[in-house]
């Protein structure tokens, strides 16, 4: 009997120590410090059940749909300076051809890595870079403004920004021409030798790049990232790097086939922030460069070149660039048909043998505009909700911003208002959204 009251004893103090623990978790320092560990373990079960990378988007038939549709406003989509170009002059547009030095190494660079956060591979970056010219700010004053995360007293500033998983580089050129005396510049299709060039200048470059590392799930899987670079050495084939999150991150070392393939993900994004004062000498080094529908008609040479030599994921980057190539040239019917067959090439890939980069929808929407603007909105439909499959959570504010847009499009306003509201939830300064919240006039 006495055993039996012992085991009744445990018994009872079972339910006792769930609520215990339930109401400490809600102590906010006990929360901040746990909450990551929770969701990190939420997210190992759902992708051991549903695998991210068996996942597949299959887009439709290109025809366009005939449903009306209102004129949006859309989102920057990787806008190229913060203020105006200056009309590039005869000399602008030469090549570059400086001879440049076997080894370079910029001095007064501040390191800034992205820990304790969620998310920050953008905020630290653009500190570092912003930091190299004198800026006085910090990581977490970008942040703010970049991803200021959802509106709950009850968390921390933190946890707020948990749910946002990406800050893309309009966010980043927002910033800069919004909060700062700085210019900065985008630019698609660039080359190892245009960043040596600029970097032997004086001038550090910020590239959009992917790279592979085990995940949750055991998996070796693809994730986007920015890295900072600062230097190269030439003769080691290596360019020095400050890596917000691999480690070491101060001064790292990337070889040039390595780099080139992270680059290749995005299209060889680069980009450059400068002094005003500079704004001359910036743009005789990019040359050509300087003018942005060459640099797009750059990389999408590059990934017609690449179509023709790849195998494998880097074939479907390269299908994925010549899209985004031609979103950026406003050639949407053409861009649909490349993401169609990057997706393709996706759908083919044998996942025990390559990497399906499922998280890139997470970082890019050009395939958004590509079939947004060709009229196929099921298929704007049916790549978020293969996007969210993918992320476990509807956590991208950009994806519920074009499937929002398709659901209009296609009569469904109760849909369209659900995803453009939760798109400004998510991050309260999503221009866009608000905007087209405001345009729909959801209320009539």
């Amino acid at each position: 009997m006495k055993r039996k009251r012992s085991w009744t004893r445990w018994l009872l103090l079972i339910p006792l120590g769930i609520v215990v623990a339930f109401l400490a978790y809600q102590l906010p320092f006990i929360n901040n410090r746990l909450s990551w560990r929770i969701d990190e373990l939420r997210t190992r079960l759902s992708y051991a059940f549903n695998p991210p990378d068996e996942a597949i988007f299959i887009p439709g038939e290109a025809t366009p749909q005939t449903t009306p549709v209102s004129t949006p406003v859309p989102p920057t989509l990787e806008p190229t300076v913060a203020l105006p170009d200056p009309t590039p002059t005869s000399e602008d547009l030469a090549e570059p051809t400086p001879s440049l030095p076997d080894f370079v190494q910029l001095d007064d660079v501040i390191y800034v890595d992205q820990h304790e956060r969620w998310n920050y591979c953008g905020p630290a970056n653009l500190a570092m870079a912003l930091k190299y010219w004198g800026w006085q700010g910090d990581r977490d004053d970008i942040a703010r403004v970049v991803k200021p995360g959802i509106n709950d007293p009850d968390l921390d500033f933190v946890q707020q920004g948990r749910l946002d998983k990406n800050v893309n580089p309009s966010e980043m050129v927002g910033f800069v021409a919004d909060y700062t005396d700085y210019y900065i510049i985008v630019r698609h299709g660039g080359t190892l030798e245009l960043l040596k060039t600029l970097i032997a200048n004086g001038y550090p470059v910020l590239v959009e790049k992917g790279y592979y590392e085990e995940d949750y799930t055991g998996k070796t899987a693809w994730l986007g990232h920015y890295l900072f670079t600062t230097g190269y050495d030439e003769e080691a084939g290596e360019f020095i790097v400050q890596d917000a999150y691999l480690q070491p991150g101060p001064n790292m070392r990337v070889d040039y086939p390595t780099y080139i393939e992270g680059w290749r993900s995005f299209n060889y994004l680069f980009m450059v922030i400068y002094p005003p004062a500079d704004q001359d000498e910036v743009y005789s080094l990019l040359g050509q460069y300087g003018d942005p529908n060459w640099s797009y008609e750059k990389a999408l040479a590059i990934a017609e070149e690449e179509i023709q030599t790849l195998s494998g994921v880097d074939l479907f980057f390269a299908w994925f660039n010549k899209g985004t190539s031609l979103v950026k040239m406003g050639h949407y019917l053409d861009a649909g048909e490349a993401f169609d067959q990057a997706y393709q090439i996706y759908g083919d890939l044998n996942v025990g043998d390559s990497v399906r980069p499922y998280r890139i929808t997470w970082y890019q929407t050009s395939p958004y505009w590509a079939y947004y603007y060709s009229g196929r909105y099921q298929d704007v439909i049916n790549l978020a909700n293969f996007t969210f499959e993918t992320i476990d959570e509807d956590t991208l504010e950009e994806s519920l911003y074009w499937r929002g847009l398709a659901y209009y499009a296609l009569g469904n306003k109760a849909l369209a208002k659900q995803d453009l509201y939760n798109a400004v939830w998510l991050n309260p300064n999503f221009q866009a959204a608000l905007d087209q919240i405001s345009i729909l006039n959801f209320d009539d």
